[in-house]
């Protein structure tokens, strides 16, 4: 089934379809944020997408911003303060949404993805994945 791009939805009618298609966490606000198991970004409620088949009448999906990422919400962990803090150190919010590629094309410098790199590693840890 092909995906259509987001669909277009108040914040009100997206915290519901948050609410409603995570059944893994509840949501309480857009703002609140999930740690991404996949490709170790932190994600709010704001960012992540919500699309339907081509044709719109099909059942909606909730998917990662992050580009080439395609985690689902099983994949997304409520962050700890450590998570979150150590996501902070190594890159800034408005990178949260970026998934880089290669280390070369994404202006972050080596080290900060591989640090990403091992905060995902001790993540999946920590939740014996």
């Amino acid at each position: 089934m092909a995906l259509s791009s987001p669909a277009p939805l108040s914040d009100a009618e997206k915290l519901a379809v948050l609410r409603s298609l995570d059944q893994f966490r509840e949501w309480h606000s857009l703002d609140e944020k999930r740690y991404c198991l996949v490709c170790g970004k932190i994600i709010t409620g704001q960012q992540i997408q919500v699309a339907s088949d081509t044709r719109g009448d099909g059942p909606q999906r909730l998917n990662c911003p992050t580009e080439q990422c395609s985690s689902i919400p099983m994949d997304w962990a409520l962050p700890t303060d450590e998570i979150l803090a150590a996501a902070e150190t190594t890159v800034t919010p408005n990178e949260w949404n970026i998934a880089p590629t290669r280390a070369a094309d994404s202006g972050v410098e080596p080290s900060a993805i591989s640090q990403l790199g091992k905060l995902a590693t001790q993540v999946k840890q920590a939740f014996d994945f």
